[in-house]
């Protein structure tokens, strides 16, 4: 009898990621000491070319230039925002222009077969007049991209509900059951309700509201350093770096022992709107007491937005000078530790900050930022 491959497609995202990409192991005839990253590169190009993969995956939009792992979908900017605010357990996103891709992500996209094998599993039994289309609200946009991928509503036919199959153990305990157990059912639910806590219905709230924002474009920051940081253990400390946006938030690695870390680590946060201020904090990473507070900073990113916007179109290459705020003129916030220049060299406009961390007694970290506009 012919196996039945439902249960293939019902499948959690964080299950599929670690098979198809962490447990990802290259063909026998490969060696994967011999790296190179242009092969890597020409096969992303490869792929990015296929019929399917020249269109959003979600809505449609043309030329998309994102990829969601471990899915193996490419999406447009507009809809990697919303990919981005399921959070990385359930769907990593990656930019084919503005990331640097490693060989095993690059494999793991092709295994999965791009948006063709993608939209015959999670869009198998979609109506047609549910597909959102490019110039969709965001709302459309969110609510269908939640259904898609995280709750798999499209995988199989609605009418059959896809049971899972019931063990004969559990079958049995099931008529064995004495009769009187239903009055655990509505009553029992209706008592439970109310004794839940508060935040389970602000964290469902606030799940909501990531969901309905609208992304104006990327911003990519680098965590250069830090300098002179306060001293949270007996002689030094375990810092890392929170960067947060809005609902968004990341972290740099642990650098341990040092007072002045030297991260050179990357990260990138959509761009909400209305555009709220970038927050860093450094923590002391602890391992049996909870982290301590090394000092927190916000900056204004508007300056920067601003920028970018105005010069999207440049043809200046040679670095120039757009933009400074002079460190003594920060007025009271004294958040700035030295001069931040924004400029401009081959279309990338960055912005060099260096800020002076506040509510701790001293310390400075190093940042450089970029906006990426949704045109790109």
């Amino acid at each position: 009898m012919e196996e039945n491959n439902l249960l293939h497609f019902l499948d959690t995202p964080s299950a599929h990621y670690r098979r198809t990409c962490n447990g990802f192991e290259p063909d026998n005839h490969s060696d994967s000491s011999d790296a190179d990253p242009v092969n890597a590169r020409e096969m992303l190009e490869y792929l990015l070319n296929q019929p399917a993969n020249k269109f959003c995956a979600d809505c449609g939009t043309p030329d998309p230039k994102w990829a969601a792992l471990p899915f193996g979908a490419f999406i447009c900017i507009k809809c990697s925002g919303t990919h981005r605010s399921l959070g990385v357990h359930i769907s990593k996103v990656i930019s084919v222009n503005l990331d640097e891709w490693t060989d095993e992500e690059v494999h793991c996209l092709a295994e999965t077969g791009g948006n063709s094998v993608v939209n015959t599993k999670y869009e198998a039994f979609l109506p047609e007049i549910q597909k959102p289309k490019q110039d969709c609200s965001t709302e459309e946009r969110n609510d269908f991209i939640r259904r898609k991928y995280q709750r798999q509503q499209f995988v199989c036919d609605p009418q059959f509900s896809c049971p899972l199959p019931i063990s004969n153990k559990q079958q049995v305990d099931k008529h064995n059951q004495p009769h009187n157990s239903g009055r655990h059912g509505f009553g029992h639910a209706f008592r439970n309700s109310w004794r839940r806590k508060d935040s389970d219905s602000k964290g469902l709230k606030k799940m909501t509201d990531v969901g309905m924002v609208e992304f104006v474009g990327l911003i990519k920051v680098n965590i250069v350093r830090g300098i002179d940081l306060a001293v949270r253990d007996v002689m030094s400390s375990d810092p890392y770096v929170m960067i947060s946006l809005g609902h968004q938030s990341m972290k740099t690695k642990v650098i341990k022992n040092t007072l002045n870390p030297l991260w050179n680590e990357r990260l990138m946060l959509s761009i909400p709107d209305p555009i709220p201020p970038l927050k860093l904090q450094v923590f002391d990473k602890d391992t049996f007491s909870s982290d301590d507070r090394m000092g927190e900073a916000e900056v204004d990113i508007r300056p920067l937005i601003a920028a970018t916007k105005e010069h999207e179109n440049t043809t200046i290459t040679n670095p120039t000078e757009l933009y400074r705020w002079s460190a003594s003129d920060d007025g009271s916030s004294g958040v700035l530790a030295k001069d931040s220049v924004i400029t401009i060299a081959n279309g990338k406009v960055k912005q060099d900050i260096t800020v002076r961390l506040q509510n701790v007694e001293r310390g400075e970290v190093e940042i450089e930022i970029e906006c990426v506009p949704l045109s790109q």
